[in-house]
């Protein structure tokens, strides 16, 4: 059974339609990638999962049902708008959110510490949310989404002001969560998150669905005809590629029809040019989604 089942959802608000038969589920162990740029639709989509906004038309099931109070236990949702007490502290409102969603006072103060001490601010336990720092604020807003251990995590642009250690403290942990069997779906703009994280996507543009499947499919899909190449020497000429294009401590050659990845490393070696790497070129996440929407 699908954690999530999105069926031909329809959101409009007067003339404008934000949401437009967009469809797609998500399994456990899996990240899923809700993406495109701001304004496409993607949290509309999510509250509409989440059941605060209902659709126009379509269908949301989320563990096989329309979205129950005691599902909503098993769910962890970190919204766009952040929220959270500012005077309470960071501890108690760990706790005291882990309580609305069904643990026991104990277990939510024995996890909240494990999670204080995870993330190296268990010295600011004490603290009152509005004496952290903006990051730190969201830090806790992100711990207070996993805390009572949910089988869905619904992540909305996660990595806002996030400083770089912190950001990566949460990839692993989404990692983690996936590998634990959790679904996991993360909505971002953000191409080089998803493109880290992600197992499958689904790309929005003015709330229609531009692409949806397996990541790896899709980069493999839309690839060039090029090979990336980290190289020691002089590079001379090269048979069946066509152009060549340098970048930052690498170059990416261009190949004619027909031509294969193995013919030109071949060359290389026998040109007795010392190759560190080599490897078939993807486009970045990026550019698919700029040639997907150019060819609309």
């Amino acid at each position: 059974m699908s954690i999530v089942e999105v069926n031909h959802v329809i959101k409009a608000y007067r003339d404008r339609t934000v949401v437009n038969d967009v469809s797609f589920d998500v399994n456990s162990s899996e990240v899923f990638g809700l993406i495109g740029p701001n304004g496409a639709g993607k949290t509309t989509t999510i509250r509409m999962m989440m059941d605060l906004v209902k659709p126009d038309s379509g269908k949301v099931a989320i563990l096989g049902e329309v979205l129950s109070e005691a599902a909503k236990n098993l769910v962890g949702y970190l919204p766009e708008e952040r929220g959270l007490y500012l005077n309470m502290k960071v501890v108690d409102t760990l706790i005291y959110l882990a309580t609305l969603k069904g643990m026991d006072k104990q277990s939510a103060a024995q996890k909240a510490e494990e999670l204080l001490q995870r993330i190296d601010m268990l010295p600011h336990r004490n603290k009152k949310i509005k004496e952290l720092s903006r990051g730190m604020g969201q830090f806790i807003q992100f711990l207070v989404t996993i805390i009572h251990g949910p089988r869905l995590v619904v992540l909305d642009e996660p990595f806002a002001n996030l400083d770089p250690v912190n950001t990566q403290l949460i990839k692993d942990m989404v990692l983690e969560m996936r590998n634990q069997g959790k679904a996991i779906i993360l909505s971002t703009h953000r191409m080089n998150e998803v493109e880290e994280l992600c197992d499958r996507i689904l790309m929005m543009d003015d709330g229609r669905t531009v692409l949806h499947g397996n990541l790896a499919e899709i980069k493999e899909r839309y690839r060039n005809n090029s090979v990336v190449v980290e190289y020691e020497w002089e590079l001379g000429e090269v048979t069946g590629v066509v152009r060549r294009q340098d970048h930052d401590g690498y170059v990416e050659l261009f190949l004619e029809t027909g031509t294969a990845p193995q013919q030109v490393l071949a060359q290389l070696v026998s040109q007795g040019i010392v190759v560190n790497r080599f490897e078939v070129a993807t486009p970045p996440l990026h550019d698919i989604f700029l040639q997907v929407v150019e060819e609309g």
